[in-house]
C-alpha cells in the first residue's frame, strides 16, 4: 500500500498540470451536468415497515386527494379577557377574516370554526384552518401577503391572533454569523498550525473543490436515484470536514519530509506513502459507517449515507493525487517562513505533544480513571434517552407558531395539538358503518382520549377515518403509553367489529413509531459498523488489542456525548446558555447521527494518531518511546484538526431551529470528548499500560492477514532519510 501510494505521490508532483486539468475538467463536467440535470422528485419522509406508514399508504390510496401536501395554515383567535370569540364583534371579525382568506389566488379552503365547531368550550379560543393548492415553497409572495393583510385586519378588531403550519413558517438560519464565525476560526487554525498562507489555505482549497464535485453529482443523478440538495447536506458536512483533514495530515507530513532533508517530488510521494495510506484506511472507516445507515431502514437516511459516503471517498481521491500536484506548483510555499530560511534537519525535538506523553506514560492509571470516570458521568443522563421528532412546542416563544400552539393546548388541551388519526379498513366487514362505530366507540372509551371526532366514509363507503385527541400533549411519554395500549387492544375490538380492522398514524404516532424503529435499529448498526471497523483496524495496526482499545473509547465519547445532549435539550441543564427555548425528546435521528458521523472523525484521529506509534515501534522504538514519538509527530495535527471540526459545528448552535442546535451541540461535544480525552489521555494511557502486549498478533494470524503496511516500513528501507538519525541528548528515554 505504501510503495503504491508513493509511486502515486510523485507521479501526481511530476505530472501536476495534467493532474490539475483532470479534476478541472471533472468539476467542469459534472457541474455542467447538474445544470442540465432535472429536478429530483420530492418524495418525502417515508418509513417503510410500521404502522403509521401502512396507515398513511392505506389512507392515500382508499381516499385519493386526501393525502395532497399543499400548504396549510392553522389561524388561532383568542378573544380579549373576559370575552368570547362568539362575541357579535369578535365573530364578526373572524368570519371576515376566512372570507377575505378564502379569496386568495391560491387557497384551496377556508374552514370557518363557527361551522366547523372549532370554538373551545369555554368560548375563548377558536381556530380556522386555510389549505393552499400548492406547497408552502411554492406560495408566491402575493399569497403569503394577502393572509397575512387579513389576520392584521383581525388583529387590529382586538382580538389575539397566532399562526401556525408551514404556510407562514419562517425558516431559520442553519447557523448565521456563529457559523461564519466558526470556519473562520478553523481558518485561524491551519495558519497556526502550519505557519504559512499556503499550507493554511492548501486543505480549505482541495476540501471545497471536492465538496463542489460531490454536490454537483448529487444533482446530476438526482432524478435517476432520487437524490436532492437535502440528501446532499450529509454529503457537504463530512466532505468538508474529512477533506480538510486528509489534506492537512497530507501537507503536515510533507513539511516533516523537506525538513529532513527530502527534495519536494521525494517528500510528496513520502507523504502519499505514509500519511496517505492512513488517509485511505481513515477514510474506508467513514465510508463504512455511512454505508452502514442503510441497515436503519429508512429510504432518505439511506441515501443520504450513501452520498455522503461517495462524498469522503473523492475526499480520499483528492488528497492523494491533487494535494501533490497543487504542492508541486509551489514546492515551498506550504514551508513556514523559518523552515524555508533554515538549513533542513531532523524535527525529532521536544514539543508540546511529546512532553503531554510523557506525562500520560509515566502517570498512566491516574489519568486512564480520570477519562473513564469522566466520560462515565457525563454519559449517565444517556439513560433517560426519550426520543421523538419536536415541532412547535420546541420553538421559542417570539415565533408566532409557539404561541399558536400554547394558545390552542390551553383552549382545547394538550392533546389537540398531535391528535391520533384512525384508519379504519371496512371492506371484509358485513355492516361497514356498524363496525366503524363500535370501533369509534371502543377507542373513545379508552383511558387517556379525550374525544373521537365524527368518522368520515370514503365514496366506496368500505374505508372511514376519524382522529381521537389524546389527554396529553404529543411528546409526552403518557401519549406513547395510550398508542401503544390502542394497539395492544386490537385485536379485542376488531373481534367486535365484524371483519374490520384499523390502524393507527397521524404525526404523533408516526413520530413515536420513527422513534421506536430507530432505537431498535441502533444495536445492529453499531454492531456492524463496529465490527467493520475493527477488522479494519485489524489489517491496519495488525494487532488485536489496538482495534479493541479503539472502538471502546469511541464507544464511551459517543455515549458521553449523548448524554450530554440529553443534559442539555431534554433535562435543561445550562439550556438557556445556548439558547433553548423549550427541552423536549430528542430528535430520532439524533443518535443515529451521532454514532456515524463521529464513530468516522474518531477513527480518523485513532488511524492518524496510533499509525505514528506504530510507525515508530516498528523502526525500533519501546512501547513508551512508540507512544512519545507519535505524539511528537502527530499530536499537534490531530488537535488542529479536532479544533477545525469542533468550530465548524459549533456554529450550527447559533442557529434558530432546535434540531440544527442539537446537532450542532452534540457532534462538537463528542469531538471535544473523543479527541481530548480518548485520543489524546485514554489512548496513550492504555497503550503504555499494555507495553509490548499493545502490538501482539498471533503468528497464525499475522500469516493470514494481508500486509497493508501503513508505516511506510518498505519505504524506510528503500529511501533513508538524508539526515542521520542521531538521538537528541536533551530528550529523556521512555522505558
Amino acid at each position: 500500500m505504501a510503495t503504491l501510494l508513493y509511486h502515486l505521490g510523485r507521479a501526481a508532483f511530476r505530472w501536476r498540470w495534467f493532474v490539475t486539468l483532470l479534476w478541472v475538467a471533472v468539476l467542469g463536467a459534472v457541474g455542467f451536468a447538474a445544470t442540465k440535470a432535472p429536478a429530483a422528485p420530492d418524495d418525502g419522509f417515508t418509513m417503510p415497515g410500521i404502522e403509521s406508514q401502512k396507515a398513511f399508504d392505506l389512507l392515500e390510496q382508499r381516499f385519493p386527494g386526501t393525502a395532497a401536501d399543499g400548504a396549510s395554515a392553522r389561524i388561532v383567535f383568542v378573544a380579549p379577557n373576559g370575552e368570547k370569540v362568539t362575541a357579535t364583534e369578535n365573530k364578526a371579525a373572524i368570519e371576515k377574516l376566512v372570507t377575505e382568506a378564502a379569496d386568495g389566488s391560491q387557497v384551496a379552503s377556508a374552514v370557518d370554526p363557527f361551522t366547523a365547531k372549532a370554538v373551545s368550550k369555554d368560548a375563548s379560543t377558536a381556530y380556522s384552518t386555510v389549505t393552499f393548492k400548492v406547497k408552502a415553497d411554492d406560495l408566491t409572495d402575493s399569497a403569503k401577503t394577502h393572509l397575512e393583510r387579513a389576520i392584521d385586519t383581525a388583529r387590529d378588531a382586538g382580538l389575539t391572533v397566532e399562526v401556525g403550519g408551514d404556510a407562514l413558517a419562517t425558516q431559520p438560519a442553519a447557523g448565521g454569523s456563529a457559523e461564519a464565525i466558526g470556519i473562520a476560526i478553523a481558518a485561524v487554525v491551519l495558519l497556526i498550525t502550519f505557519g504559512s498562507l499556503a499550507a493554511a489555505g492548501l486543505p480549505l482549497l482541495t476540501a471545497i473543490i471536492g465538496v463542489a464535485i460531490s454536490m454537483s453529482g448529487v444533482l446530476a443523478l438526482g432524478s435517476t436515484f432520487g437524490l436532492s440538495e437535502t440528501t446532499g447536506t450529509l454529503a457537504t458536512m463530512l466532505g468538508l470536514a474529512c477533506g480538510i483533514d486528509y489534506a492537512l495530515f497530507v501537507v503536515s507530513r510533507y513539511r516533516e519530509e523537506r525538513a529532513k532533508g527530502h527534495a519536494p517530488r521525494e517528500a510528496a510521494g513520502l507523504a502519499a506513502g505514509t500519511a496517505g495510506s492512513a488517509v485511505v484506511f481513515a477514510g474506508l472507516t467513514v465510508v463504512i459507517a455511512l454505508a452502514g445507515l442503510s441497515v436503519v431502514g429508512i429510504p432518505m437516511l439511506t441515501k443520504m449515507g450513501l452520498a455522503a459516503a461517495g462524498a469522503v471517498l473523492l475526499s480520499v481521491l483528492i488528497c492523494l493525487t491533487l494535494v501533490p500536484a497543487v504542492l508541486g506548483f509551489w514546492p515551498n510555499a506550504v514551508l513556514s517562513r523559518r523552515d524555508r530560511k533554515k538549513k533542513p534537519k531532523r524535527g525529532n525535538g521536544e514539543n508540546g505533544g511529546s512532553r503531554w506523553a510523557r506525562i500520560v506514560v509515566r502517570r498512566p492509571i491516574p489519568v486512564l480513571l480520570l477519562g473513564v470516570v469522566g466520560l462515565g458521568a457525563m454519559a449517565l443522563p444517556a439513560l433517560n434517552l426519550q426520543l421523538g421528532m419536536p415541532g412547535d412546542e420546541a420553538k421559542s416563544t417570539a415565533t408566532t407558531e409557539r404561541r399558536a400552539y400554547d394558545d390552542l393546548a390551553e383552549g382545547f388541551g394538550p392533546g389537540f395539538n398531535g391528535p391520533l388519526t384512525i384508519v379504519v379498513d371496512a371492506k371484509k366487514a358485513g355492516d361497514a358503518k356498524t363496525a366503524v362505530a363500535t370501533i369509534s366507540k371502543e377507542i373513545a372509551a379508552t383511558d387517556g382520549v379525550v374525544s373521537v371526532s365524527p368518522t368520515r366514509f370514503n365514496s366506496a363507503g368500505d374505508t372511514a377515518v376519524f382522529s381521537a385527541t389524546p389527554a396529553t400533549s404529543p411528546t409526552d411519554e403518557k401519549t406513547k403509553q395510550l398508542v401503544q395500549t390502542i394497539r395492544d387492544e386490537r385485536s379485542g375490538i376488531e373481534s367486535q367489529a365484524s371483519g374490520a380492522s384499523f390502524e393507527v398514524t397521524g404525526t404523533t404516532a408516526l413520530n413515536i413509531d420513527v422513534a421506536q424503529k430507530v432505537q431498535d435499529a441502533l444495536i445492529p448498526y453499531l454492531a456492524l459498523v463496529v465490527g467493520l471497523a475493527i477488522v479494519l483496524l485489524l489489517l491496519v495496526f495488525r494487532s488485536l488489542l489496538v482495534p479493541l482499545k479503539a472502538a471502546l473509547g469511541f464507544l464511551l465519547s459517543v455515549l458521553a456525548a449523548l448524554g450530554a445532549v440529553v443534559a442539555v435539550f431534554q433535562e435543561g441543564h445550562l439550556a438557556s446558555w445556548l439558547g433553548v427555548d423549550q427541552t423536549g425528546p430528542i430528535m430520532s435521528l439524533m443518535p443515529i447521527f451521532l454514532v456515524g458521523i463521529v464513530f468516522g472523525l474518531a477513527m480518523d484521529y485513532e488511524v492518524f494518531l496510533v499509525s505514528r506509534m506504530r510507525e515508530a515501534y516498528v523502526h525500533g522504538d519501546g512501547p513508551g518511546q512508540a507512544v512519545v514519538s507519535g505524539f511528537r509527530h502527530s499530536a499537534r495535527v490531530v488537535v488542529a484538526a479536532a479544533l477545525i471540526m469542533m468550530a465548524v459545528f459549533s456554529g450550527f448552535i447559533g442557529a434558530g431551529a432546535s434540531m440544527i442546535k442539537m446537532i450542532g451541540f452534540g457532534l462538537a461535544i463528542a469531538v471535544l470528548f473523543d479527541a481530548f480525552v480518548v485520543r489524546m489521555a485514554i489512548v496513550p494511557a492504555v497503550l503504555s499500560l499494555l507495553g509490548n502486549k499493545a502490538w501482539y498478533l498471533p503468528s497464525w494470524l499475522d500469516r493470514i492477514l494481508p500486509r497493508m503496511d501503513v508505516e511506510g516500513e518498505a519505504l524506510s528501507r528503500k529511501i533513508p532519510d538524508p539526515v542521520a538519525d542521531t538521538p537528541t541528548p536533551h530528550l529523556t528515554p521512555v522505558p
